[in-house]
Order: C-alpha cells, then sequence, then structure tokens
C-alpha cells in the first residue's frame, strides 16, 4: 500500500453509512434475564421483602454482599417476619452481577434492574446501602447522582425468572410465580409450553 493508500481507506469509510447508533440517546432494548443494578422490594403494602436472612450474602462468590439482620421492632414492624435487613449494603467494585443472590432470596427481596451505566468518582459511592438500594414509595428504583437513567430501566426488576423456576413447563401455566410488588402489583401469570401432541 502506497503513502495515501491508508488515507483513501480512512476517506472511503466517511462515505459509507453508520451502523453505530446515537447512544446513549438511543438504548438499545435490554433482554429480560438483564443483569443490572440491584434493588430492594417491598410488598404491596410498603412493607420490605429483605428478612435479614443473610443467604445472599452468604452464596455471593465475590464476598460484595454485607448483610445484618436486626429483631422486627413490635410497635413498628419493617418486615412481616420476625427479622429484617437492618443493615445491608453492596460493595459495585466487586460485583459480577452474576444474580445468585436473586437466586438465593427466599423472599424475592433482592432482583436486578436493566441499569448498568453507572459510574463512580468517589470510591464511597460504590458501596450502596440498604437506603440507596431500597425502592421508593412508588416502587421505583432511587436514582442516584452518578446514574444515568433515561426511562425504562426499571419497569421490570422482578420480572426476573429464577433459573430454578418452572419456566415453560405446562403444569405451571397460569400460575401466579412472583409476588405481589409494590407500585407494580403481581406480576402476569407464566406461559406454559403444551407438548406437540396436545398442540396438533
Amino acid at each position: 500500500m502506497g503513502r495515501f493508500g491508508g488515507f483513501a481507506v480512512t476517506i472511503a469509510q466517511v462515505f459509507k453509512p453508520k451502523i453505530t447508533g446515537d447512544y446513549p440517546a438511543h438504548k438499545r432494548a435490554k433482554p429480560p434475564r438483564f443483569h443490572g443494578r440491584h434493588v430492594l422490594n417491598r410488598y404491596e403494602d410498603g412493607m420490605e421483602k429483605c428478612i435479614g436472612c443473610e443467604l445472599c450474602a452468604g452464596v455471593c462468590p465475590a464476598r460484595c454482599i454485607y448483610v445484618r439482620g436486626a429483631d422486627n421492632p413490635p410497635d413498628a414492624p419493617v418486615s412481616p417476619g420476625e427479622r429484617y435487613g437492618f443493615v445491608y449494603e453492596i460493595n459495585y467494585l466487586r460485583c459480577i452481577h452474576c444474580d445468585l443472590c436473586v437466586e438465593a432470596c427466599p423472599t424475592e427481596a433482592i432482583t436486578e434492574s436493566k441499569l448498568f451505566e453507572f459510574s463512580f468518582t468517589n470510591r464511597d459511592d460504590a458501596i450502596y446501602t440498604r437506603k440507596e438500594l431500597l425502592v421508593d414509595d412508588k416502587g421505583r428504583a432511587q436514582r442516584q447522582p452518578w446514574e444515568l437513567w433515561l426511562g425504562g430501566e426499571d419497569d421490570n426488576t422482578s420480572a426476573w425468572m429464577r433459573a430454578t423456576a418452572p419456566s415453560g413447563n405446562a403444569d405451571y401455566e397460569g400460575r401466579v410465580g412472583w409476588s405481589g410488588e409494590l407500585g407494580f402489583g403481581v406480576r402476569e401469570p407464566e406461559q406454559g409450553q403444551r407438548p406437540s401432541e396436545e398442540s396438533a
């Protein structure tokens, strides 16, 4: 290739149609099981789902979750059980978004949104506390200054179906597979897949 051959290749690309999108103004739709930033959910009556069992912290391979449970105050209970997550922290400098915490949670308290665009200028900001992870009074994830929310990233935080759930099994068609959530109610029951001989 001659002296100007490389420039010819570059200039030729200028006149070809663009294949890249206008990010972040237009974001591609995320798959249903996309792993993003965590949220701590609440029941429809406002009670927190987390019972402070620490199973999510125990199963986390990155050791990024720290949980401490406490007894529910009898006069003003935080969750329906005997205990609640008094301390709940996730260190996003270590989190690998494997979602094993979602699998382990017995009360569906922790799920993940579709948000993955967040950057920190302070290492302390990367450690999300219970106050930052807990959904607001409308069931939406709380927005932090270092996160890029463009809308829709937390529409289906509980739509994440567990790998151990009977997804696609015809025997579970029409059954509700997720408890009610603040701001969103009860999710639609999953659809089963009928065997080929029944569908014929």
